[in-house]
């Protein structure tokens, strides 16, 4: 007996991670907003990439990882990125949190990391990180924005 054919196409399923990655891409967008047209403002050319960090962490030490985001508040942008933000888990999955960075260039990301790794609170935090095993996985995504996408407000109500 032969398994009954769906009546519609189906969709390219996503993995889980595929999705997040979709989700973060489109959090670093909507997290941009404001932040690049006070750029332009400011005469300052706008960010260029964008560096999403995806941390799995323990979700039992939420409120260390808060910390732990809280502190590169200062550092971050004293080393030459532009802190968007970092975003906690609040619904749904609860050891996924967010950091976006974005800098003018990978050229600066590369400065970036150089004088954040001689930076002595930054050291710090990394370690603070460390000993109290608050991220158990973490990786980087670059990704640049598409042209005419950004501060976008939604078209209801007007």
């Amino acid at each position: 007996m032969s398994s009954p054919k769906p009546s519609q196409p189906s969709a390219r399923r996503l993995s889980r991670r595929q999705a997040l990655g979709l989700i973060g891409a489109s959090g670093a967008a909507m997290a941009l907003t404001g932040a690049v047209p006070a750029q332009r403002r400011q005469g300052r050319a706008a960010m260029t990439v964008t560096c999403i960090i995806r941390y799995q962490i323990d979700p039992f030490q939420k409120d260390a990882f808060r910390q732990y985001a809280e502190n590169w508040g200062g550092i971050i942008p004293r080393c030459g990125g532009h802190l968007v933000g970092y975003f906690l888990p609040y619904e749904g999955t609860n050891d996924v949190a967010w950091g976006l960075i974005a800098f003018d260039s990978l050229a600066a990301y590369e400065a970036y990391k150089k004088r954040l790794a001689s930076d002595p609170e930054a050291r710090a935090n990394f370690a603070m990180a460390q000993s109290k095993k608050l991220i158990l996985r973490e990786e980087r995504n670059f990704v640049e924005l598409a042209a005419g996408t950004l501060d976008r407000p939604p078209a209801l109500g007007r």
